[in-house]
C-alpha cells in the first residue's frame, strides 16, 4: 500500500518551511513527490524555496521512503540516517544488514535496542519496496 501524508508529518520541517512549500502547492509527500521527480525540477524547487539542494533531496527522500505503510513517517527519517535514500535502494539491501545498522543507530543515540524494529519489520519493508519498485 502507498501512503500520502502531509507536509507536516515529514521530521524536521518547521512551520515556515511547511507554509513556503504551501505556497507552491505542496501539501502532501505525494505532491512533492510529483513536482520533484529529478534533479532539474528539484534544483527548482531549491531556487523556489530559497534553500539548498541538499535540503529538497531531503526532504524528497523522506516523502519517498514514507511511501511504504510500514515506514510511513515513523521510520523514514530513521532509514536516512542509515543511509537508505530511496524506495529503490530499499528494495536492494539485505535485511539483516539494515536491521544492524539500525539496532546499532538505536543503541548509539537512544541506548535502547527494545525501541528498534524487528527484523521481520525490515523484511516487510524490504518486500512493500521491491513491489512498489516493480510497478
Amino acid at each position: 500500500m502507498i501512503c500520502d501524508w502531509s507536509i507536516s508529518d515529514l521530521p524536521g520541517v518547521n512551520k515556515s518551511e511547511q507554509a513556503l512549500l504551501q505556497e507552491l502547492g505542496i501539501t502532501t509527500t505525494g505532491q512533492l513527490l510529483a513536482i520533484a521527480p529529478d534533479a532539474i525540477t528539484k534544483q527548482q524547487l531549491a531556487i523556489n524555496l530559497g534553500t539548498k539542494i541538499q535540503y529538497v533531496n531531503k526532504l524528497v527522500a523522506l516523502a519517498d521512503l514514507a511511501r511504504l505503510a510500514g515506514i510511513g513517517c515513523q521510520y523514514n527519517g530513521l532509514l536516512l540516517h542509515t543511509g537508505i535514500i530511496s524506495v529503490k535502494q530499499l528494495a536492494q539491501m539485505p535485511a539483516h544488514k539494515i536491521h544492524q545498522q539500525l539496532l546499532k543507530l538505536h543503541v548509539a543515540t537512544l541506548q535502547r535496542r527494545d525501541l528498534c524494529p524487528d527484523l521481520a519489520q525490515v523484511q516487510g519493508w524490504i518486500k512493500q519496496a521491491g513491489e512498489i519498485v516493480k510497478s
